[in-house]
């Protein structure tokens, strides 16, 4: 399964970074210490002017001087950090602090589903356990319009009904409407990185139910979410998330896994861009 350079990148400075006190000659190349070396210069120049988002950075001859290396290491450790989506990099511009973006959690659970350390039953558990909070905490904090977009996006869902396509798109925006709904970013941020995963999951639990009301009664149960959310009855957006979750019929979960670990017909995985969509 092909990745993306950007990921690979990723990858490559988060095994860098997963050494803090590494220093040169101790089993790392003497460059790659060095890049480690600017990674952390940077973070901690961030943290200790207490940079924000959008706020720019010193220019790469900065750290450079600062750290007695080359401007060839700062630009790597930029480029690093660019990938790990802690700040952006432009032609012509400032290196600025990056917003938050889980596009890198959403690549890192890929990974690990496609190389099967974990499965999609194991991360499903884990995405319904954060779902039912996100449901109550949407249900006691969403505004009317957040409401209004909720319900929206599961009437949406039921009109189109037949279109395998559709409803992903719908069902994804659906959850992310309503993780935004919950006043923290960390829930939007997380339950947008499941989101590859749903472009594969979402058409195989649709064909798993033939019959063209099995189908409905699973599009309905995001009507009946959101009209609990509306009424701001916590414990009933609580309840129809986890029947909307218990209900799924176990044999799409197989058929999840099978695709992504082992996809018979050369279709590139699906990529992280609706995750890094969604969470804007």
């Amino acid at each position: 399964m092909a990745h993306s350079a950007e990921y690979q990148a990723a990858l490559i400075a988060g095994r860098r970074l997963s050494t803090p006190g590494q220093v040169p000659g101790t089993g790392e190349a003497e460059n790659g210490s060095l890049v480690q070396k600017a990674m952390r210069a940077v973070t901690d120049h961030i943290r200790t002017h207490a940079l924000r988002v959008g706020d720019a950075l010193p220019s790469e001859a900065y750290f450079a001087a600062e750290l007695s290396v080359s401007r060839p290491v700062v630009r790597e450790a930029f480029g690093a950090l660019a990938a790990l989506r802690l700040i952006d990099v432009g032609n012509g511009r400032r290196a600025r602090i990056a917003a938050i973006d889980g596009s890198v959690i959403a690549s890192s659970l890929y990974h690990a589903v496609t190389t099967a350390q974990i499965t999609v039953p194991e991360a499903w558990e884990v995405r319904r356990t954060i779902e039912l909070r996100t449901a109550t905490l949407a249900a006691m904090w969403r505004t009317p319009q957040q409401a209004a977009q909720i319900t929206k996006l599961a009437d949406a869902m039921k009109l189109d009904v037949a279109d395998a396509e559709s409803v992903m798109r719908h069902d994804i925006a659906f959850h992310t409407a309503v993780a935004r709904a919950t006043r923290n970013a960390m829930f939007v941020q997380i339950v947008a990185s499941f989101a590859p995963l749903m472009q594969v999951a979402i058409p195989n639990a649709l064909a798993a139910l033939p019959a063209d009301h099995q189908r409905l009664t699973l599009v309905e149960r995001h009507r009946e979410l959101a009209d609990a959310i509306r009424r701001q009855d916590r414990a009933a957006a609580a309840a129809s998330m986890s029947l909307h979750f218990d209900a799924a019929p176990t044999d799409w979960l197989k058929a999840t896994s099978a695709w992504i670990t082992a996809p018979s017909d050369g279709t590139a995985a699906p990529s992280d861009k609706n995750a890094r969509q969604n969470t804007g």
